[in-house]
């Protein structure tokens, strides 16, 4: 694996690093021991998300404390343009976003820390996204952000979208 950190501390994108030969390839997508270095980070979960049409949003979903969850996302199918933003007030990176477009293809991983919101679009129909959590899911302490919060201003790659109220409807963030 290769393990370079984001703009956002803490947040990492994971290469594979994959062993080829005439059946194909093998890699290491995940090592606690690989990753101690970088962060602490246990998972308990994993969660599918399929997505039938390109333009679905879902985000921006965070988990309050004490159930906080960090995630290690994967598309592992299509594509996707997948955005986090830090929601720790005592970062310098504080209401800042990352995007990355993760693929079947190219078989990114990324981590997110605990504290931050995480969402994505769909680049194309049938997308699936693979994410494990560190904390397990706990419905009454799931928070969210608006997709389109001046506070973040981030720039999605299309306009028709397919998401919930819910998401769509968030109030504005306050710090």
């Amino acid at each position: 694996m290769v393990i370079t950190e984001t703009p956002l501390k803490g947040a990492f994108v994971i290469e594979l690093e994959p062993f080829k030969d005439v059946r194909g390839f093998f890699a290491c997508a995940w090592s606690d021991r690989e990753f101690a270095a970088f962060a602490d980070a246990h998972f308990v979960e994993t969660n599918i998300s399929f997505n039938e049409k390109k333009g679905t949003l879902r985000g921006m979903h965070y988990q309050a404390a004490p159930h906080g969850q960090a995630k290690l996302v994967r598309c592992t199918r299509g594509s996707i343009y997948d955005v986090i933003i830090d929601l720790r007030p005592e970062s310098p990176t504080f209401k800042q976003w990352f995007p990355l477009e993760m693929s079947a293809e190219n078989r990114l991983l990324l981590f997110v820390p605990v504290n931050f919101a995480h969402g994505f679009q769909t680049l194309e129909d049938k997308s699936e996204v693979t994410y494990q959590t560190s904390a397990y899911y706990a419905p009454e302490h799931g928070r969210g952000v608006r997709w389109n919060d001046p506070a973040f201003n981030i720039s999605w790659p299309g306009n028709e979208l397919i998401m919930l109220d819910r998401d769509r409807h968030y109030e504005d963030f306050v710090a």
